[in-house]
């Protein structure tokens, strides 16, 4: 058995460095990134970035989530056309894992309507929720779109042979969750937000944006333990850390 994976921007943020990093100065711009997995039973994205509405019209799409951050996403960098400068129909991608359900990540869900789309349950519940859509700055026309539903609760193993494990890692968000991918190297862990940059793992150095601070705390531990097992973590939002990544159509091994 062979698996694949591949690394993707889907386009560029910009906005306080305090928003990443609690009480830092300065500013970011980080990247979006999208991974495509190739498994002998199946194509597997984990996020799928920003709506291609956001290239025209940021503040029509965003909205005052625009006050916040600076949008740089340029044409042909949308996840449907990620994929086809891959040679991969969009229509082809069996599952969509969601790491949350903030604009960034799931944008691109719209592109890909075949999908079964992946998600902590408890996330789901979150998304239904006026008070917590709310709370957690989410927007139901970037995820309620109809897809076929598989609502897992913490580790979900897809493919039944370890190689694509879901990682719970609540509190970025109520059901955040990462993602585990056995490649012939070793196990590689994409953490989306619950670890946006390398110093975020190091220091346990918070972000400014979450929804339990203790619950981003264990799980940042829980990440520090895999990684001491021998993992490699790619940090969700890490612009140092994203120069160093193999981007499509190289292939991570």
């Amino acid at each position: 058995m062979t698996v694949k994976l591949f690394a993707t921007t889907c386009g560029w943020i910009g906005g306080d460095l305090s928003n990443f990093l609690a009480g830092e100065k300065g500013r970011v711009v980080i990247p979006v990134p999208s991974y495509l997995i190739e498994h002998p039973k199946g194509r597997v994205l984990f996020d799928t970035g920003i709506h291609p509405d956001a290239q025209r019209d940021v503040r029509g799409r965003i909205g005052k989530k625009a006050d916040t951050f600076d949008v740089t996403f340029r044409p042909g960098e949308e996840i449907k056309a990620r994929l086809e400068s891959l040679n991969v129909d969009p229509g082809s991608i069996k599952f969509i894992i969601n790491s949350h359900l903030h604009w960034d990540h799931t944008g691109g869900n719209a592109l890909i309507p075949n999908a079964t789309m992946v998600i902590q349950k408890r996330e789901w519940e979150a998304g239904k929720l006026p008070e917590k859509i709310e709370a957690n700055s989410f927007d139901p026309k970037d995820y309620d779109l109809g897809h076929r539903l598989l609502q897992v609760e913490g580790e979900h193993d897809l493919f039944g042979d370890g190689s694509v494990v879901t990682i719970p890692t609540y509190g970025h968000t109520p059901g955040h969750q990462s993602l585990k991918v056995k490649l012939a190297s070793g196990d590689v862990i994409m953490t989306a937000d619950a670890c946006y940059m390398r110093k975020t793992l190091e220091d346990l150095h918070l972000p400014t944006i979450f929804e339990d601070a203790e619950e981003m705390r264990e799980s940042l531990k829980a990440l520090r333990k895999l990684q001491a097992n021998g993992a490699r973590i790619f940090f969700g939002h890490d612009p140092e850390f994203w120069k160093s990544v193999p981007q499509a159509p190289l292939q991570i091994t």
